[in-house]
């Protein structure tokens, strides 16, 4: 069956979540060039399972959390506005439009679930760069990877209910 493409519009919750999306973004970059001048040398490059600085390198490499993120967002916008190059499991001619509109919002989701973390790791990397915090905390990973997977297999349960 060739999919067709429908336009589908953003619906009032992802209005809201790409707001959030932009505010923490935005955000993160502002701080970042607020405290930049004061920081250190050298700052936090890489954590490990832990929430453990265990390489260091230059402030300058604090700009590419904010770049991977924002990049990150732009390009699961671009793709989410072509729904009908995804794979789907369940799809049926009786349900196109709500896979679509399922594939949409996860993607959707999902792209601001990354900026939030991205936003909250150069946050943190700032507050250990300035000896305020230790790490990112022992909790980081498993929440991230609870959220992260967490929301993939919602959707994909939900398109397998479709």
């Amino acid at each position: 069956m060739k999919q067709p493409k429908i336009d589908l519009p953003k619906s009032r919750f992802e209005q809201v979540l790409d707001a959030i999306g932009l505010i923490v973004f935005i955000g993160s970059i502002v701080y970042l060039v607020y405290v930049f001048g004061g920081l250190p040398d050298e700052v936090p490059a890489h954590f490990n399972g832990s929430g453990e600085a265990d390489r260091w390198g230059s402030k300058m490499e604090l700009w590419i959390l904010p770049l991977i993120g924002g990049g990150l967002w732009l390009l699961m916008t671009f793709l989410s506005k072509y729904p009908h190059t995804f794979n789907y499991l369940n799809l049926r001619e009786d349900n196109i439009e709500a896979q679509y509109q399922n594939a949409h919002l996860m993607m959707n989701v999902l792209k601001n679930e990354i900026v939030i973390f991205f936003g909250f790791i150069t946050y943190q990397t700032i507050q250990v760069a300035k000896g305020a915090e230790e790490g990112l905390g022992i909790a980081f990973l498993p929440v991230f990877l609870a959220v992260i997977l967490g929301s993939t297999f919602y959707f994909m349960f939900r398109m397998l209910k479709l």
